[in-house]
C-alpha cells in the first residue's frame, strides 16, 4: 500500500548530538517522502556514521540546511509543532500525537509544517517550544519515557502520512508564517515591558501564554495586520507615557 508524499513537512533538529541520529532520521525521512531536512547547531552530520546510518537516504545528508538558531529554522513555515514529553506552566497544553494529522486542515494550498525535535539528552527548551505553533507528546511509559531521536522523528512521521489529502469545500486564509508571528510578539513584548506589564525578570511568564492564544486563534494574514496596525496605535498614544507615579496600583 503506498504512504502519502510528506515533501510539504519539514523536520527540524535542534542541536543533534550524534551523527548516527541524524542518519536514521533521515532514513526515516525517506520513509515516508519527506526530503526538507534542517539541522540547527548540529554535530558533524556528514560523518561517515551519519551515512552509513542513512542507507540509501544519504541524499537527505548533503541536501540539510544549517541554521545558527530555531527561529530562522522556522522562519518561511506556517504551522510549526514543538515535540516534547516535559509538561510545565510555560510549555502550554500538549497534544497528543494523534491531533497531529488533523492540524494539516489548517495548512494554505502550498503551506508547509514544521516537526520540530530537542536535544538527545535535554530536549527543546521552554524558550524554544514557545517559538512553535503548537506542543506535541507521545504517551509512553514512565519508567522510560523518552523516546530516541529517530524513533520520535519516524512516529511523528508515520501519524501525518495516516490521514489522506481531502478537498477543503472553501478555499482557507492563509496563516502567517512563523516568522511574521515572531515579528508581532516583539512588538507586543516592547510595548507591555515599556507600559510596566511585564515582569521584567520574566517576561516569558506572561508572553509565553500571549503566544499560546495568539497560535489557537489560527490568525490569518488579515487578522495579523489588524494587530500589527492596532499595537503600532498603541505604541504611538503611549510614546508620551513616562510610567505608573510613585503610590499608583
Amino acid at each position: 500500500m503506498s504512504t502519502p508524499s510528506l515533501e510539504h513537512v519539514a523536520v527540524i533538529l535542534v542541536e543533534p548530538q550524534n551523527p548516527g541520529n541524524i542518519g536514521m532520521v533521515c532514513r526515516a525521512m525517506a520513509n515516508f517522502g519527506a526530503s526538507d531536512l534542517r539541522l540547527v547547531n548540529p554535530c558533524a552530520h556528514l560523518h561517515p556514521e551519519a551515512r552509513k546510518f542513512a542507507v540509501a537516504a544519504n541524499h537527505l545528508l548533503g541536501q540539510a540546511r544549517l541554521f545558527s538558531d530555531l527561529p530562522s529554522a522556522l522562519a518561511d513555515l506556517q504551522l510549526t509543532v514543538a515535540t516534547t514529553r516535559r509538561t510545565g506552566r510555560l510549555r502550554g497544553e500538549l497534544l497528543d500525537i494523534a491531533a497531529i494529522p488533523g492540524l494539516q486542515a489548517e495548512l494554505p494550498p502550498g503551506g508547509r509544517l514544521g516537526l520540530v525535535f530537542g536535544r538527545e539528552d535535554a530536549g527543546l527548551t521552554s524558550e524554544e517550544v514557545a517559538l512553535c505553533s503548537r506542543a506535541a507528546t507521545v504517551a509512553t511509559a514512565a519508567e522510560v519515557g523518552s523516546l530516541n531521536l529517530a524513533q520520535a522523528v519516524l512516529l511523528f512521521l508515520h501519524e501525518l502520512s495516516r490521514l489522506p489529502a481531502s478537498p477543503l469545500s472553501q478555499e482557507p486564509a492563509e496563516p502567517p508564517s512563523s516568522a511574521e508571528m515572531e515579528t508581532l510578539f516583539r512588538q507586543i513584548e516592547q510595548l507591555l515591558s515599556r507600559i510596566a506589564f511585564l515582569n521584567s525578570a520574566r517576561p516569558e511568564g506572561v508572553m509565553n501564554t500571549l503566544r499560546r492564544l495568539h497560535h489557537r486563534a489560527g490568525l490569518d494574514r488579515r487578522d495579523l495586520a489588524i494587530l500589527r496596525g492596532m499595537w503600532s496605535q498603541l505604541e504611538w498614544s503611549v510614546s508620551d507615557w513616562r510610567g505608573r507615579k510613585r503610590g499608583e496600583g
